[in-house]
């Protein structure tokens, strides 16, 4: 019998799928498709029921094999890894969004430079107010995370001029390509930074590691701008540096997320905030069924998947 597999897609619109396959589509609401209790291979992303209509189906596919997510991250499904059957494989769609995230990135960063968000509130209010804008040529700007979106964002900012330092967990000797510096030496590099762009994944090491002390390191003016993930950055500090007009923050993720209405980050004029929305271009569809076409190739001829995450 064909392995049953849901995906975001109908499968009449994939020609490329492979063979062998019973492929279904499912919009990731809790209208099933097929009984869940038969799936192997289930594609998540948030849709219309959120992860947690994902995380209810998972905890009835009892013979899922592969649980693929098309989000680069997968810190929302960490306290419902106990669920997924014994040796069932979690796979993440890293990669797969990097170059939307960093010219999102890039965008959020010029807009701060270029202090858009104040000039933004100005023509709401009908206030002409020049100011000046602080150009990025020559100006130290530290990006920590180097993977996918991480090597993006580098590669993107390299036009413009900067002092580009990258920050990884662990050293990597410069070659062809620029060093990239250890996250131990935050505190070193942080003091002289213009502006840092925050691409990490969240992890325990991770988590708050931009709280307040950290936030008080950087120089007056500094820009955060942040597209991992908003627990990496403790929300209360940062608000209150910005709302000193001592730091600046272009923001796609945020914690909580969603912001509540009522935050006064909302109403700093040197704070831009976008909510979430790094993965989603118009090429969002096009390269995400490109990815699982070939991961459920890899799938049917039984080779390694892309995008191991460690389960348990």
């Amino acid at each position: 019998m064909r392995p049953v597999v849901w995906i975001p897609y109908e499968p009449k619109d994939l020609p490329a799928l492979p063979d062998g396959l019973d492929c279904h589509y499912w919009d990731g609401t809790d209208t099933c498709p097929t009984p869940p209790e038969e799936v192997r291979f289930l594609t998540g992303f948030p849709g219309a029921g959120g992860y947690e209509t994902l995380v209810a189906m998972v905890s009835r596919a009892r013979c899922l094999e592969v649980l693929q997510v098309l989000s680069s991250g997968h810190d929302y499904l960490a306290p419902h890894l106990g669920l997924l059957p014994p040796d069932a494989l979690l796979r993440t769609g890293r990669g797969v969004h990097a170059e939307a995230t960093a010219e999102l990135a890039v965008t959020l960063l010029l807009a701060s430079a270029g202090r858009i968000p104040r000039f933004v509130h100005g023509q709401r209010t009908g206030a002409w107010a020049p100011a000046g804008r602080l150009t990025l040529r020559g100006k130290r700007v530290v990006v920590v995370g180097a993977g996918a979106v991480g090597t993006a964002v580098a590669r993107l900012l390299e036009p413009f001029g900067c002092d580009l330092v990258r920050v990884a967990r662990s050293a990597r000797p410069g070659g062809d390509a620029p060093a990239v510096h250890a996250a131990r030496e935050l505190p070193s590099l942080l003091p002289a930074a213009d502006a840092v762009v925050l691409c990490a994944p969240l992890t325990e090491e991770t988590r708050g590691m931009f709280g307040a002390h950290r936030l008080a390191s950087l120089k007056d003016g500094a820009i955060l701008v942040n597209v991992g993930r908003g627990e990496l950055v403790d929300t209360d500090a940062l608000t209150r540096e910005v709302s000193f007009g001592r730091l600046r923050a272009a923001l796609d993720v945020v914690a909580p997320e969603p912001l509540p209405g009522a935050h006064p980050l909302w109403r700093q004029p040197e704070a831009l905030i976008t909510p979430h929305v790094g993965a989603f271009t118009d090429a969002f569809a096009e390269d995400s069924a490109a990815f699982l076409v070939r991961q459920l190739r890899r799938y049917v001829d039984g080779a390694p998947l892309l995008n191991a995450v460690a389960v348990g």
